[in-house]
């Protein structure tokens, strides 16, 4: 193909994305003029010197703390269950274990991942009641569809030849899946949890809104009472616990 051709693909590809972006503007009827108005910019500047200075009272500061815990309770749990369950379907959706297996568990994956956290929470919540354990819930289901097609695409790009040769010399296809094939995927799958556990981190923050508790339950709290004072303190609380589950989590990856 000639560059010609190439290059008048690419404005053409162009052309139509700028204007299926025109187009979305126009169908969602959205006034974006109104945000660079001067009543815009005052009531932006009101609405953000609400949030301060942030609730730092003992009482409040001790209930943040419990939510936070709860939070990163819920997001390591729901992790460590998701890479279990994960790598158990891993391997059928590899084709470990037959076409038909490869098939029902790649259904099954994609089903898990196809529906949205906040979905699960909310069927998690009225099918478990209020609580974290909702939340737990939601989080493993969805990361169990997520990290079990990480897990099996890693698990298709490993070199059978460890494992064949164990199962050459009369080893048992259990030892030969545990030293010739997990020692080579074992630090893809580790670095693919713990960038799981990110999200799910953040993830289990925003659960709360639909009643799966942590500090996304007690955001929700204090905005219902427009307490922004307090909401500030939760909103602090989540960056905080953010960054910090981002370094333990680059830490470990280095360490892996």
């Amino acid at each position: 193909m000639s560059k010609a051709g190439v290059s008048g693909g690419g404005l053409l590809a162009l052309v139509a994305v700028l204007a299926a972006v025109g187009a979305s503007f126009a169908f969602l009827d959205m006034p974006l003029g109104a945000l660079f108005t001067g009543a815009a910019a005052a009531e932006a500047a009101d609405f953000v010197r609400r949030f301060f200075p942030p609730d730092l009272s003992p009482g409040f500061v001790a209930r943040v703390g419990f939510a936070a815990l709860e939070t990163l309770a819920i997001s390591l749990v729901s992790t460590l269950l998701a890479a279990l369950a994960g790598a158990a379907l891993a391997l059928p959706a590899a084709g470990r274990h037959g076409r038909p297996a490869r098939g029902a568990a790649r259904f099954v994956l994609n089903l898990l991942r196809s529906v949205p956290e906040l979905v699960w929470a909310t069927l998690m919540v009225l099918a478990a009641g209020l609580g974290p354990f909702a939340g737990t819930l939601a989080l493993a289901l969805h990361t169990t569809g997520v990290l079990g097609r990480l897990f099996a695409e890693a698990l298709e790009n490993t070199p059978p030849a460890p494992a064949e040769a164990l199962a050459a010399s009369g080893a048992p296809a259990l030892a030969g899946f545990l030293y010739g094939t997990l020692p080579l995927v074992a630090p893809q799958w580790l670095a693919y949890a713990l960038y799981r556990w990110e999200m799910n981190i953040r993830m289990a923050a925003i659960l709360g809104f639909v009643g799966a508790g942590g500090l996304g339950a007690l955001l929700y709290y204090s905005l219902s009472l427009f307490h922004e004072a307090q909401a500030s303190t939760v909103i602090l609380a989540m960056l905080a616990m953010a960054i910090a589950v981002d370094g333990a989590s680059a830490w470990l990856r280095r360490r892996a």
